[in-house]
């Protein structure tokens, strides 16, 4: 099996869409998924996808770890989730604070029977498994909430999806929230509708939580893949559905016959993939 690979750094606000930054985002990006596929060609899935969400999480041009958008409150309040489509293990941080790398925490959280955590109890056992305190913040969000401006060229979840060599997939999804939200909202990036894999296909999601939760969106495409669908059906069926209700979203996704998708209902969102080269929009 030729292993195979594609992330995603969400939307670009129109608003805020400019070439310089549509240049920055796509070397970013570019530059990301070559080390995450020369990292998959000698690591499983599962762990790729967690490595290369975790270099998304350090690059501040995403919305996601350092450079996460600033709640109403004032402060940073992140989510992420990895599932691995062999065992069918779904793990995610949800509203955690102070913490570099959210996908990090609930990778390791795969290994517990109790793999989803939220708030002071997600920081309380990333503490315990020696994560140390992390400040997230930017002066550019900083910024942004001074101003109460959401608009803003960096917006977006980021997320990547990986096939290995032996025909295993993996989805990991990490996000930094709306910007300006009230505290405790949860997105759907720590969920199955954000993110989702089995034995079939994996997929992840950018745009709208509340849009992406209500069309149960990486589950569906996921289900339907298995029920016979090729992804490209299946995703387009499901962000169809999505149309009754004006939803907003982007997804990822590679399936176990390697075919490899990705969708948007709306324009701008941005993505890399890696199977015989590197593609980027």
């Amino acid at each position: 099996m030729k292993p195979k690979l594609i992330i995603h750094g969400g939307f670009f606000s129109e608003s805020g869409t400019n070439d310089d930054v549509k240049r920055a985002k796509q070397n970013a990006l570019r530059e990301i998924v070559e080390r995450s596929y020369a990292h998959l060609e000698n690591h499983p899935a599962v762990e790729t996808v967690a490595y290369a969400v975790s270099l998304l999480e350090d690059c501040d041009l995403f919305n996601a770890g350092t450079g996460s958008q600033i709640q109403s409150d004032g402060k940073i309040r992140m989510s992420a989730a990895i599932m691995d489509g062999t065992t069918s293990k779904f793990a995610g941080v949800i509203n955690i604070e102070d913490v570099r790398n959210p996908v990090y925490v609930a990778q390791s959280l795969l290994h517990y029977e109790d793999s989803v955590l939220g708030g002071p109890e997600a920081l309380s056992f990333a503490r315990g498994i020696g994560v140390e305190h992390y400040n997230p913040e930017t002066a550019q969000r900083r910024q942004e909430f001074e101003e109460k401006s959401a608009a803003t060229a960096r917006t977006g979840t980021v997320g990547c999806v990986a096939l290995d060599a032996n025909g295993c997939l993996a989805a990991a999804t990490s996000t930094g929230g709306k910007g300006f939200e009230m505290p405790g909202r949860i997105s759907d990036s720590a969920t199955v509708a954000g993110n989702y894999a089995n034995a079939f296909a994996a997929v992840s999601c950018t745009g709208v939580g509340e849009d992406i939760v209500s069309g149960a969106v990486a589950a569906k495409i996921v289900t339907r893949v298995t029920d016979g669908l090729s992804l490209g059906e299946a995703a387009r069926k499901t962000l169809g559905e999505l149309k009754a209700f004006d939803g907003f979203a982007g997804i990822i996704g590679i399936s176990a016959r390697g075919e490899i998708y990705h969708l948007d209902s709306h324009k701008y969102m941005v993505w890399a993939a890696f199977s015989s080269g590197v593609e980027t929009f």
